[in-house]
């Protein structure tokens, strides 16, 4: 992995940079992110703080803001789920791991939602934590 780590969406609009290594990854089973994906688990990496940034394309942007949610953000150009955001706690920006250019060198260690893991495709048995719900809840502990 060589710094900065980039990436951006399918038609080149949209290009972002991170400045530092990713902090963590992981894999989310909810339902918002299995339609927004159409997968059965959305794999995201987050940067530290103040280290990711849209270095072109920013104009192309769109954003879904769910009331009850993180915010979604995708390339309004050909629809490529690029990140996301929370308010509830805003330090931390998921950045969708199929956006990288190259291998980002980090690997998701924790599964969260699994409560919601879609019945068509079972969870792998990889050792790696899975929490019911999130795992930013208080009092949150793995199954």
């Amino acid at each position: 992995m060589t710094l900065p780590i980039t990436g951006g969406c399918n038609c080149g609009a949209v290009r972002y940079e991170v400045t530092a290594p990713l902090i963590r990854a992981s894999y989310c089973h909810c339902r918002r992110c299995q339609r927004r994906s159409g997968t059965a688990a959305s794999p995201q990496a987050h940067p530290a703080p103040g280290t990711f940034r849209i270095v072109a394309g920013a104009e192309k942007l769109r954003v879904w803001k769910p009331s009850d949610g993180g915010e979604k953000w995708f390339c309004g150009e050909c629809g490529s789920a690029m990140f996301g955001s929370n308010p509830s706690h805003p330090e931390s920006i998921g950045i969708r791991m199929g956006t990288f250019d190259d291998d980002p060198g980090i690997r998701p260690t924790v599964r969260q939602y699994v409560a919601f893991a879609a019945p068509w495709e079972p969870l792998p048995e990889d050792g790696l934590p899975r929490f019911p719900q999130s795992r930013h809840a208080p009092g949150a502990r793995p199954s």
